[in-house]
């Protein structure tokens, strides 16, 4: 069985101030991975590195480019994050790869997302933790749009080749909020939560806490959407914030 745990970009940057990492927030998620005990696939947000790139250039999950060089700018600022992510990864003794989607995944006509996971599931089986991260990604007729880091979730955890029974989504907020403020404990409906339930504050093409909602509640498997605080439980098995499970 393999584990899917999200690190949003929000955790692990400063997501207001471009470029910047929140070293101290990524250092306490890495040591707090580094407990984790099993299979584990990471995947990581684009913070103010991704989503900022690519709002600069009109580009989303909706609005593609056919320029070479915005697309390589999205993804070259988000291999800058990737990097930064993986050193405090290899800090904390965690045995961590790339897996970079721009040169993995692919869309259809339709926004589907294809995600071949052999290769991860290689490098699980020889002992390794893949660390995938938003990326932009080829979809035909729209050249290059923008494949979340909550898409990348959704495609792994429906990967047969790769057993996942569960998810974790790591966010800055303690889990999905009602509107008082208040966690929701669970969500089996779009409609239990749906007053609730809007946009990121920050710079965000990718959709916010409603799309992220709704990715969730099409998995086979239980999702689990929490704060930084809720880290260290999910890891030892638990279940903070937020759990996300379709009927």
């Amino acid at each position: 069985m393999t584990t899917v745990l999200k690190l949003g970009g929000s955790v692990v940057t400063e997501k207001d101030s471009p470029e910047t990492v929140d070293e101290a927030a990524l250092s306490r998620a890495a040591e707090a991975v580094a407990d984790f005990d099993g299979d584990l696939i990471l995947v990581h947000g684009g913070g103010s590195f991704g989503h900022h790139a690519a709002a600069e250039r009109g580009v989303s999950t909706e609005s593609g480019t056919r320029s070479a060089a915005d697309a390589r700018a999205i993804h070259d600022a988000m291999g800058r994050l990737n990097a930064a992510v993986l050193d405090a990864l290899h800090e904390a003794g965690i045995e961590a790869l790339p897996v970079r989607p721009l040169s993995l995944a692919s869309r259809d006509a339709d926004g589907d997302l294809s995600l071949p996971t052999g290769s991860a599931a290689t490098m699980l089986a020889e002992g390794f933790v893949p660390v995938l991260h938003g990326d932009g990604v080829v979809q035909s007729g729209a050249g290059v749009t923008v494949t979340s880091g909550d898409d990348l979730v959704v495609a792994l955890a429906e990967s047969g080749a790769l057993d996942v029974d569960r998810v974790g989504l790591c966010s800055t907020v303690p889990g999905v909020l009602d509107g008082d403020g208040d966690v929701i404990a669970r969500i089996d409906r779009f409609a239990d939560a749906a007053d609730a339930l809007g946009g990121s504050d920050a710079t965000d093409v990718t959709g916010g806490m409603a799309a992220k909602v709704e990715k969730l509640l099409a998995l086979g498997a239980p999702a689990h959407v929490f704060g930084p605080e809720g880290l260290e439980e999910f890891v030892a098995g638990g279940s903070p914030g937020t759990v996300v499970r379709g009927e």
